[in-house]
């Protein structure tokens, strides 16, 4: 089932209980929810429309169920951002380089990883 979008609430959700290790649905309502106006019922239902989308598992642990995420974080980002591309940029990453372009700060840590990003397309565009 892996695969179905995830939306940003939804991400932010998943990367708090990711962060966490695991988390009951209280503990998320009170350290997510509540900073974000989001009823326990709420909260609930997001997550077990993540747990729907495999993206949270539950196990329930001394009468209580505990979520955690079946992948780890950068797996999740890299989904999301892959829906984004596709989705909302029709598949092509100009309009992500233009942006980054015109960023107005890009951390020498964040170059570093660009760079070696590119540096891998290109190595694996001349294998291929």
């Amino acid at each position: 089932m892996r695969g179905k979008t995830i939306g940003d609430q939804e991400l932010a959700l998943l990367q708090y209980v990711a962060e966490e290790g695991g988390a009951t649905v209280g503990e998320v309502a009170a350290g997510f929810g509540e900073e974000r106006g989001l009823a326990r019922s709420t909260v609930l239902t997001m997550m077990e429309r993540l747990r729907g989308k495999a993206y949270l598992q539950r196990k329930q642990v001394q009468g209580v169920y505990r979520y955690a995420a079946t992948s780890g974080q950068d797996s999740v980002v890299q989904g999301a951002v892959a829906s984004f591309v596709e989705k909302t940029l029709q598949g092509s990453v100009s309009p992500f380089v233009a942006f980054m372009s015109h960023k107005a700060e890009v951390s020498d840590q964040e170059l570093a990883e660009l760079e070696a990003l590119v540096a891998q397309l290109q190595s694996r565009k001349r294998e291929g």
